[in-house]
């Protein structure tokens, strides 16, 4: 999808519809005569070919949204002609950087069980930009491609072998919890996988110098959801294999924080189950006893992600964590409050919140603050446990689940939980159908200011 800058690469030039008729003033006459009749308006997602006089190409147009950055390429290296290019214009480092990982989204492809053919257009990366642009496509590329690998292929076993290789890579270390002594220190993660044949274990990472601060990252690791007994449609269950959402964000943000070296000891929690049926698995009604000690009733037996995160949370508190980032494919209801691009950041500190939805929006990885409402807290309070897993209102279910979560997490913790949907329902420029990266870019940001890099 790269290639290194070069005098033979081809011009490529982005211009809005109200940059175009003072480009075209500057342009030869015989240009602006080949511009005005290909009908090219410098729309979205539109570019002219412009030839040289003996018929090769001497440059492209590419039209963009006024102001638009990540996505004003992404609809290029599909359709351009093989061949190398350069992006002229005078960019701020943002700028390039969001400009060409919007090409090298577009240039992504999910090939594992269907050969497709990979464009051969290809974008001069700056020096300046290379180990940035390459690890934010990379982190992101493997989240879309751990989301879109099918339940057979990506159980917990498999998940942890993921694991097992980033720590590999990064020289981390790597603890798989199973069997037994899952059993014994994590029930309510054994509670909620015991029923499948693929047994499930808690995954534990970590990287970094323990003298700096300590940073938490849990991932919802559900491989596949068919409901448990409170058993999902089929409608609702085709889309199960992207539950382990959450997990793949983390490992992808991981990824990220270890390969771009920021100042943090650097803790990761999996829980990685199967949420089945058969003669063993729990059941609504069940009381389920947590790490932490706390019940929990279980009022549905789809609402297991939060379950399983429980026990995870817990943990990450018991060993220290200062900050704690959860990442969950968590609610249905976050996507009628919000819709499938805008995934719900809950968080302790408001002002912390809202500083990451505003940045969130200039890098065009959107998440939106909702509030951890105590008003709603009673919902989830039964009469025999200390928690229910669902509540007794229809409403405001991704706030609910929300406190829910908040409850295993100590109250001196800055914690945060990004409640995602990880999934694109149609094609777009570099937003092809299937697993997405959201919220990804957007804490990177957040951390990589606060924290700095080696």
């Amino acid at each position: 999808m790269f290639c290194s800058p070069n005098d033979d690469c081809v011009p490529l030039e982005l211009l809005s519809e109200d940059q175009l008729d003072a480009w075209l003033q500057g342009a030869s006459a015989r240009t602006r005569r080949w511009v005005e009749g290909s009908g090219f308006q410098a729309r979205a997602d539109s570019f002219v070919p412009i030839p040289d006089e003996q018929g090769g190409l001497a440059a492209v147009l590419a039209g963009r949204a006024s102001k638009e950055r990540l996505w004003a390429l992404a609809h290029l290296p599909a359709r351009l002609p093989a061949g190398h290019y350069r992006l002229v214009g005078d960019w701020s480092d943002e700028d390039l950087e969001l400009l060409l990982l919007g090409w090298a989204l577009g240039a992504y492809r999910f090939d594992r069980y269907k050969e497709t053919s990979r464009p051969e257009a290809r974008l001069a990366l700056p020096e300046k930009a290379s180990r940035r642009v390459t690890s934010l496509y990379e982190a992101s590329a493997w989240v879309r491609d751990l989301v879109n690998t099918p339940a057979s292929d990506l159980g917990p076993a498999e998940l942890a072998a993921e694991a097992q290789g980033l720590a590999e890579r990064f020289e981390a270390s790597l603890e798989v919890i199973e069997g037994d002594r899952l059993e014994q220190e994590f029930p309510a993660i054994h509670a909620v996988g015991q029923a499948s044949a693929r047994a499930p274990r808690l995954i534990r990472m970590r990287w970094g110098d323990p003298g700096n601060p300590a940073l938490a990252l849990v991932g919802k690791g559900v491989v596949f959801d068919s409901g448990g007994l409170d058993i999902k449609p089929g409608a609702g269950m085709v889309l199960m294999k992207k539950d382990m959402g959450g997990a793949a964000h983390v490992l992808g943000l991981a990824r990220l924080i270890m390969d771009l070296g920021l100042k943090v000891d650097l803790r990761v929690y999996i829980p990685a189950v199967e949420n089945s049926i058969s003669g063993n698995a729990y059941r609504p009604s069940d009381v389920v006893r947590t790490r932490k000690g706390s019940t929990v009733e279980i009022g549905n037996t789809d609402a297991e992600g939060r379950v399983v995160l429980s026990d995870a949370l817990t943990l990450a508190c018991e060993e220290g964590a200062e900050r704690v980032i959860d990442f969950a494919t968590l609610t249905g209801a976050a996507r009628i409050a919000l819709g499938e691009d805008l995934p719900p950041i809950y968080a302790r500190k408001l002002d912390q919140a809202r500083a990451i939805q505003d940045r969130s929006f200039e890098l065009q990885d959107p998440l939106w603050q909702l509030p951890l409402f105590e008003g709603y807290r009673s919902q989830i309070q039964p009469a025999i446990a200390d928690l229910s897993n669902t509540g007794t209102s229809p409403f405001g279910g991704s706030l609910t689940a929300a406190l829910f979560l908040d409850h295993f997490v100590d109250e001196d913790r800055d914690w945060m939980h990004l409640d995602i949907y990880a999934w694109n329902r149609s094609d777009r420029p570099g937003r092809p159908a299937g697993g997405e990266a959201q919220g990804l870019r957007a804490i990177f940001d957040w951390l990589e200011r606060e924290y700095g890099r080696s």
